[in-house]
């Protein structure tokens, strides 16, 4: 069993190799899902409509920072821990977790260039660019894909959405259900939304991931506890599982993140200088000792 800063730790390279996971495909071959052209038929239409909500519903922010409780749920055992997140657009994504709110243990910072995770109790950080780890090289991870999860978003890996990007993807209107399915198949990835028909509003997203090396892999995001935040909906609650063949152990694991006390200001530091006292770890040998757990 691990101690509480054993756990913390853990819990965010966890969080980095499942949001890993999510954002796959960049490096992937893609598989044509467009619609049929030509003239739009009446079914077309209604997932036009779908697909226009949902863009719709998108948050119009450029900062977001909240306070946040952190939950490690793995087989029968919870930890949880305060802490906070921090978000400017296509920029950053911060979290942050600070037990009982006195002194901050672990930072976890996805830029558009690199992965910085911090382990403050031991004076220990790893700072590795995309391509220099080998699970996150294969797996493509995205900036960008990573933003749209945490912003309740469609996203493409490797593109940025536009109007004309509901040609790749796919809605499946099930008969009398409230729900739609928004989905995008990219290589060996699978990605589905299930979005609420009548609002817009992703309600979770489910991503599947086939490798040959490391077998089946997916992860589910739910998205609950809706508000209003500058006239949109934005979820108060976000629950990231992910259940793997890849590690001999502990092949499943949740993480949620509970949202409050919202500020959309810009007034805090974008970016994390780290201090001389820390000394650097190997980001692979990191990620081999996690897989090898």
């Amino acid at each position: 069993m691990c101690s509480k800063n054993a756990c913390l730790l853990k819990g965010l390279i966890w969080l980095a190799v499942l949001l890993a996971t999510v954002s796959c495909g960049t490096k992937q071959a893609v598989t044509d899902t467009s619609m049929p052209s030509g003239s739009p038929t009446k079914t077309d239409a209604e997932k036009m409509s779908v697909f226009n909500k949902v863009r719709a519903n998108e948050a119009n922010l450029s900062n977001l920072s909240s306070k946040i409780k952190f939950t490690i749920s793995s087989g029968s055992k919870d930890f949880s821990v305060s802490g906070s997140l921090k978000m400017r657009r296509d920029e950053v994504i911060r979290i942050q977790l600070v037990p009982l709110g006195l002194m901050e243990a672990g930072r976890l910072e996805f830029s558009k260039d690199n992965v910085l995770l911090m382990d403050r109790m031991n004076k220990e950080y790893v700072q590795a660019s995309y391509s220099d780890v080998d699970f996150l090289r294969n797996n493509g991870l995205d900036f960008y894909a990573l933003q749209a999860l945490f912003w309740n978003k469609l996203f493409l890996p490797g593109e940025k959405i536009t109007e004309s990007s509901y040609k790749k993807f796919d809605v499946e209107l099930p008969a009398g259900s409230p729900l739609a399915l928004i989905v995008h198949r990219q290589g060996d990835m699978n990605y589905q939304w299930t979005v609420d028909k009548g609002t817009g509003l992703i309600k979770s997203v489910e991503v599947t991931y086939q490798s040959r090396q490391y077998g089946k892999t997916t992860v589910d995001c739910t998205y609950d506890g809706f508000k209003v935040l500058n006239g949109r909906q934005f979820p108060t609650v976000i629950s990231l599982s992910m259940q793997t063949e890849a590690l001999k152990r502990a092949k499943k694991m949740t993480l949620k993140l509970s949202l409050s006390s919202f500020d959309t200001s810009s007034d805090w530091d974008v970016k994390t200088t780290v201090g001389s006292k820390y000394k650097k770890v190997d980001a692979q040998d990191l990620m081999n000792k996690l897989l090898s757990m």
